[in-house]
């Protein structure tokens, strides 16, 4: 991955890479963080139309179908035993506090108040272990997800990631992924306990007195018309505060990074930059104020709400009490206790529909990644690497566009050449004439358009992708390295390489003196992308790492096009200790490192032009004399 980390990082620019597009493009927006209805209804309409779905989301439950049986059960008894202490509570004042002899019954209230604390003692226990059953499940379903979406991703084609940007496919794994563990852990309970308690607590109500249940649920529809009311204005401003929180994590990602920083401080742009985050900044501030206000006299009617129902009961129980109707202060002090309990319930439920469609939308944005069929995957018939043969590579009139390119301009065009085992082969031009795209076609990182691509003698599209990649070992002009140690980067080649396998890797590409001399030697940290190293380091570890793999082919990609001329030589003379033996692919910028080269092909948008041996081209007078004319010149070449 180290490696191939490099190879996609020049992918991008010649493969059409966007900053956006491929599934989940744009800023990948999955949940809204304000938790507002409305604006979460605008989040998964978005969301991508998968056939099947419900069927597709049962299925990842069916392993824990016990867990979730038994979560029902208890979803339904603790819903249940919720709304059973009211009633307790009107037999306490009624039989307990206040008899008809007029003298409290301490007995019969002890009995009803270890009742009632037994009740909710019973009830915690019940949610605590519901709790933990929801949880296990909903994480497990999104641990084995983000495993199966992690994997499937590493068998994605490198033009998948060269179109699609880093960010949607995180939000796929974190925040999609992760928020079908939070929608789960809630959803459940809250259709059933919700629906329970509403229920039961309506049945309570009618018992204890139809009349004054009447006078409490009739405001109830106008809290639902005011809900949705204030949703819709928080929804705009939720999707406002949503955007400008994508815009501020943009900034973050862009300018905080490794080569972000560099950046600011080599333009000494970074007054300009805490400028436009402190933009942004008091943006999120004012949205975020207006987002908090907009919905306060909502809930101040609700406290009013909540506030005035018990003493307008009380005004209608004087009432009844007057017309005749047997109502004890026991009844009066339940139904206030159960009336109490019925408002949340019953918005949660409005949620349901919504925690459903979060839901469903969630599993749709992960479920579209699931489907996606990745282009380069190996055939029912492929084989392994004919062994006999490592070593071989040819083209046989091949031809390439790029996925997101132009179909009739083709970066390839008819390209034919064969190398035998152990040959040493650089392939020059001007830029975009299609080197770099030829090292992508050997290991098959692309697919050619036309014509075929033989390996060890077999078309590559006939090999196990897996076997072939492990006869190639590639290093590019942008090395990749994780921010780990120098050992841990080099056994990324080979786990279990030994001490002594690391210091004959890094003598033979010339860092082993260079490493020796850290305080730290090989536990030495790089940092960031290697940061803490320099260039030609940077290099010299990755062909090190080359080096333990100890592929029979070898793909150069520019690898020195970026250093000085001091580190060129170093590495180079690590790359000639690397070639030697081996089959070797060198896509040369400079023509005074494959001045060795047994042979050299010339490309010309997209056609080879020349080949033959240093010598043999500079007779020729042709493309690769101009080239080298070019670079021997210092006004041509500093221009250059």
């Amino acid at each position: 991955m180290s490696q191939m980390g490099s190879v996609a990082g020049g992918g991008g620019m010649r493969g059409g890479g966007m900053r956006g597009g491929g599934p989940g493009g744009g800023h990948g927006r999955s949940r809204i963080s304000s938790g507002d209805p409305d604006a979460q209804r605008a989040a998964n309409a978005e969301a991508p139309q998968i056939p099947h779905l419900l069927r597709r989301i049962a299925g990842l439950f069916v392993p824990h179908r016990r867990s979730i049986s038994l979560t029902v059960v208890l979803v339904l008894i603790g819903a249940a035993v919720s709304v059973i202490p009211p009633l307790l509570t009107q037999q306490a004042f009624d039989r307990g506090l206040f008899p008809p002899g007029g003298r409290p019954d301490v007995p019969v209230l002890a009995v009803l108040v270890g009742g009632m604390i037994g009740l909710w003692i019973l009830s915690a226990g019940i949610g605590v272990w519901q709790t933990y059953l929801t949880a296990t499940v909903g994480n497990k379903v999104m641990g084995a997800m983000r495993m199966r979406l992690f994997g499937h991703l590493q068998r994605m084609e490198l033009a998948f990631f060269t179109r699609t940007k880093t960010g949607v496919i995180q939000s796929r794994l974190q925040n999609d992924v992760g928020g079908v563990a939070s929608v789960l852990n809630n959803t459940i309970s809250s259709v059933l306990g919700n629906t329970v308690t509403v229920i039961a607590a309506v049945v309570a109500m009618l018992l204890l007195s139809w009349q004054m249940t009447l006078v409490a649920v009739v405001l109830l529809p106008l809290l639902v018309i005011a809900q949705r009311k204030v949703g819709k204005v928080r929804a705009r401003i939720a999707a406002q505060t949503q955007e400008s929180l994508s815009d501020m994590t943009s900034i973050t990602q862009e300018t905080l990074s490794v080569s972000g920083i560099l950046l600011a401080k080599s333009f000494n742009q970074q007054r300009s930059e805490i400028h436009r985050y402190g933009d942004e900044n008091r943006n999120q501030i004012g949205l975020q104020v207006r987002q908090q206000m907009s919905g306060q006299w909502f809930f101040a009617i609700v406290q009013i709400f909540l506030s005035i129902i018990p003493a307008v009961i009380y005004l209608v129980a004087a009432y009844l009490i007057e017309g005749g109707v047997p109502i004890t202060a026991g009844t009066i002090v339940a139904f206030t206790t159960v009336q109490s309990r019925l408002l949340f319930p019953t918005v949660g439920l409005l949620r349901v529909v919504l925690d459903l469609q979060t839901s469903g939308a969630l599993f749709a944005r992960i479920f579209e990644y699931f489907d996606l069929e990745p282009a380069i995957t190996d055939s029912a018939t492929a084989k392994p690497v004919d062994e006999r043969r490592v070593g071989h590579v040819a083209f046989d009139d091949v031809s390439f566009a790029y996925p997101d390119g132009e179909p009739d301009k083709p970066t390839l065009r008819g390209v034919s050449f064969e190398l035998q085992p152990g040959q040493f082969a650089a392939f020059v031009g001007p830029s975009g004439a299609g080197k770099t795209t030829i090292s992508y076609l050997v290991p098959r990182l692309y697919e050619a358009t036309a014509g075929s691509v033989r390996f060890a003698g077999q078309d590559v599209r006939d090999i196990e992708h897996e076997d072939l990649m492990a006869h190639i070992g590639i290093v590019s002009q942008e090395t990749y390295l994780f921010h780990s140690s120098i050992g841990d980067n080099l056994r990324y080649a080979k786990p279990d390489a030994t001490d002594a396998e690391l210091e004959q890797a890094a003598r033979a590409a010339n860092i082993h003196e260079t490493i020796a001399s850290f305080p730290d030697g090989y536990d030495t940290i790089v940092g960031e992308r290697g940061y803490r190293l320099s260039g030609g380091e940077k290099q010299r570890i990755a062909i090190a790492r080359v080096l333990l793999k100890d592929p029979p082919v070898l793909v150069l990609d520019e690898a020195t096009s970026a250093l000085d001329s001091i580190s060129e030589r170093i590495v180079q003379a690590a790359l000639d200790t690397a070639a030697r033996g081996r089959t070797t692919i060198s896509i040369a910028h400079r023509l005074s490192t494959i001045r060795d080269a047994d042979v050299v092909f010339v490309l010309d948008h997209g056609q080879i032009v020349e080949q033959g041996t240093h010598d043999e081209l500079l007779a020729l007078g042709g493309t690769y004399a101009t080239l080298h004319e070019q670079q021997s010149d210092p006004v041509v070449a500093a221009r250059g």
